[in-house]
């Protein structure tokens, strides 16, 4: 096979993918589940439980609340103790909904078998079921931002989808949560698939799977000989070759232009394997999205695992499952080294989107301090969107940043990626002060989109 990749930028960091190999484990039930109320891009879900309220596990705790946002479904079975704020992974307070734990009570609509449902079995669904199936369900996208995926199977009538392209890349550092459920759950992939290119007429898939996952990539080119409409793509091992737009680029040589552009754009709808197999779940299980794979992990960790945990665990859950905080300054992470976030608090509870809890320590959590730019041009080389870091960088950090400077050098197309940050021999916080001048400007253009 011949590998693939995306045209420009780029890097290339350790896999360090010290769980690869180790089969998913049900997570530890918590004594208290947390389940925040914003876990989407989007309006956050309304409440429609109170205080004393018995749930079971699907028990529906929260409505969309609005267009672009999703239902939140309990995943555990109990006693609502009260709607309180709880720190999200950015460290803010948010509104959530607490339950108190007790049994594992379950809903008796949903299927907890393990029959695998074909699509050719089930002729009731019609595209339009299948999407409204996907949106009670509550799914959001479960390998990036949490997008609603109800609204990205509903393309605006400008454009029109040729092909699904699924994300089986997983390049972060450290994490295996998805090249766990590729391995565990081809056939439900698979399906899964076929579901999505019926609810979007189209007859052609492509997955997209790194080369540090062959036994992947062999596993699901034997699967393939029964689906010959979905194709196998293997891929390159470089980072971020599971960005939307270079993940388009690499599987089906089509560039997504600048934003307000998307996939769909270009023919393609995008959508991560983990989404895939809620999917499948949502519409042949009747199963909310409830749970997730996530990996939990770091080289000072005593047991690295991966689970598939109930969404409103407590971080602290997992970690005391994997041995315990490490007594040593280490720094925690949602998600992986390159785009995850640092926990300010361990009872930060796992949400739709959480695929991953590092642990860094020692030379991996230090950061270097800070010298003046060298003028080296390694940033703009390492960019995967072709922009200029080193200047975003710069025009950011004025104490009047020029707004519409920053607009015209397309500050609005950085997707956080920290490639620039990772390869800048100077240690300056590229990413970290770009963020601050990108959050500036879509505020900006928010603004004045109101006053139109």
């Amino acid at each position: 096979m011949k590998l693939k990749t995306f045209k420009i930028g780029g890097v290339h960091p350790h896999d360090n993918k010290l769980t690869a190999e180790k089969t998913t484990i049900a997570a530890p039930l918590p004594e208290k589940a947390y389940f925040l109320l914003s876990q989407h891009i989007g309006v956050p879900a309304k409440a429609v439980v109170k205080r004393g309220d018995k749930v079971k596990v699907g028990t529906l705790l929260a409505e969309a609340g609005g267009f672009v946002s999703a239902p939140i479904y309990s995943s555990v079975s109990g006693t609502v103790a009260k709607i309180d704020t709880v720190a999200d992974a950015s460290g803010y307070l948010r509104p959530a909904i607490i339950v108190d734990v007790e049994g594992d009570e379950w809903e008796e609509n949903i299927d907890r078998s393990s029959k695998l449902e074909k699509l050719e079995d089930h002729p009731e669904l019609t595209a339009e079921e299948i999407i409204q199936r996907v949106k009670n369900a509550g799914i959001t996208g479960m390998g990036g931002a949490g997008f609603p995926t109800f609204i990205k199977l509903t393309p605006p009538p400008t454009a029109k989808a040729e092909c699904v392209v699924i994300n089986g890349v997983e390049c972060e550092p450290y994490i295996t949560a998805d090249y766990r459920l590729m391995m565990e759950h081809t056939d439900e992939i698979m399906e899964g698939i076929k579901i999505l290119m019926k609810a979007v007429n189209v007859s052609k898939a492509y997955i997209g799977i790194e080369a540090n996952k062959q036994k992947a990539i062999d596993l699901f080119e034997m699967k393939a000989y029964i689906y010959p409409n979905i194709k196998i793509v293997g891929l390159k091992k470089r980072y971020p070759q599971g960005g939307e737009k270079q993940l388009v680029d690499a599987c089906i040589r089509r560039q997504v232009p600048a934003p307000p552009a998307i996939p769909v754009d270009v023919g393609a709808i995008v959508q991560n394997v983990a989404t895939v197999h809620a999917v499948y779940q949502a519409v042949m299980k009747n199963k909310p999205l409830l749970e997730r794979y996530t990996t939990v992990t770091g080289k000072d960790i005593a047991e690295p695992k991966n689970y598939l945990v109930r969404i409103g665990t407590p971080i602290s859950t997992l970690l005391e499952d994997c041995g315990g905080v490490p007594d040593k300054d280490v720094k925690i992470l949602s998600g992986g080294p390159m785009m995850g976030r640092a926990l300010a608090s361990l009872e930060t509870p796992v949400c739709k989107g959480t695929n991953a809890i590092t642990v860094l320590s020692g030379a991996e959590a230090y950061r270097e301090e800070e010298t003046v730019c060298i003028r080296c041009g390694k940033c703009v080389s390492a960019c995967p969107m072709g922009l200029e870091p080193y200047l975003l960088s710069a025009l950011s950090e004025q104490i009047k940043p020029n707004l519409d400077r920053l607009e015209k050098e397309d500050i609005t197309s950085c997707i956080s990626c920290g490639c620039c940050q990772f390869t800048c021999p100077a240690h300056r916080p590229l990413l970290d002060v770009i963020s601050i001048g990108k959050n500036k400007v879509m505020g900006a253009i928010r603004a004045r989109n109101v006053k139109k």
